[in-house]
């Protein structure tokens, strides 16, 4: 059986100083110049080709960049799905690249299904040798527990689940915070985790809890003791390393994208500004953690 996933990101966390995660958002019209012309103003097929084409050289010079600085890489596979077929291969390659560079992948596509659906999701994002090969995946429960099974049957082989709890879109409010919602989805988390513990007290089943939620962290916290937090909305989102202070260190993978991908100007060295942003996050993450004093 393979090291547990909470067990093997506690170790990358602490071996990079703090546990963050860079998502990999190629937001096309934000790629740097020498990118964006091989693609802007063509059309089809073969724009989504040259597309693609920029997006990995892109993604694989990101992954370059932070590799040692930070435990984690978060591709958002949307980004790459709207390229069609040459998307796909792009962000096979990058998962690839990044595992093979030490990074840990969790790849963003909240996958939620049922039966033999739930169960092909889960053989090509978590399988070994599957095609986006990852170490975790985001998971949606609105279809109930046991669409998360087959998912669930893969943290039993070392991989790892973050299932949406509290997202950091301002929409999320309408039902998320409906009387009991995500304190069910809460209770099945710590409920499924307990006979699945690692020697850090954690399980391999996570939360996505926003970074941008104030009072309310203490809360999640408070209910699901064994689940590592990926905590989105750092940075382009408004939330701050200070804003989860209080969580760095204590099982918090704290996430941030465009805020570490793309610099307020464009560099020439574009690949050095990411890697500067990058340990800067690091360095505020050690600093939100350091008591005062």
């Amino acid at each position: 059986m393979s090291e547990p996933f909470s067990e093997r990101l506690l170790a990358a966390a602490e071996a990079c100083g703090a546990a963050a995660c860079v998502g990999i958002d190629p937001h096309l019209q934000r790629l740097p110049s020498a990118l964006r012309h091989r693609f802007e103003g063509r059309q089809g097929l073969d724009f989504r080709v040259e597309a693609a084409s920029a997006v990995q050289e892109w993604g694989l010079g990101v992954v370059d960049a932070i590799a040692g600085v930070v435990p984690a890489v978060k591709p958002q596979v949307a980004f790459f799905e709207a390229l069609g077929s040459p998307g796909a291969v792009a962000l096979e390659t990058i998962v690839a690249a990044s595992r093979a560079a030490g990074l840990l992948v969790v790849l963003d596509a909240k996958r939620g299904d049922i039966g033999s659906t739930a169960e092909a999701y889960a053989r090509a994002t978590l399988d070994e040798g599957a095609p986006l090969q990852s170490d975790a995946l985001t998971v949606a429960p609105y279809l109930g527990p046991s669409s998360l099974e087959p998912f669930l049957r893969r943290c039993d082989q070392g991989r790892g689940l973050f299932v949406l709890v509290r997202t950091s879109n301002p929409g999320s409010d309408v039902w998320q915070r409906a009387p009991g919602t995500a304190d069910l989805v809460a209770d099945w988390i710590e409920q499924t985790n307990q006979p699945r513990l690692g020697a850090s007290g954690f399980g391999p089943v996570g939360a996505v809890i926003a970074a941008n939620l104030g009072d309310e962290l203490s809360h999640w916290r408070a209910r699901m003791p064994s689940a590592w937090f990926l905590m989105p909305g750092v940075g382009a989102q408004g939330a701050t390393a200070a804003d989860v202070g209080a969580l760095v260190g204590r099982g918090a993978l704290v996430t941030a994208s465009r805020s570490v991908l793309f610099g307020k100007e464009e560099l020439e060295d574009w690949k050095n500004g990411v890697h500067q942003r990058a340990h800067a996050l690091v360095a505020e993450l050690v600093a939100a953690a350091t008591p005062a004093g």
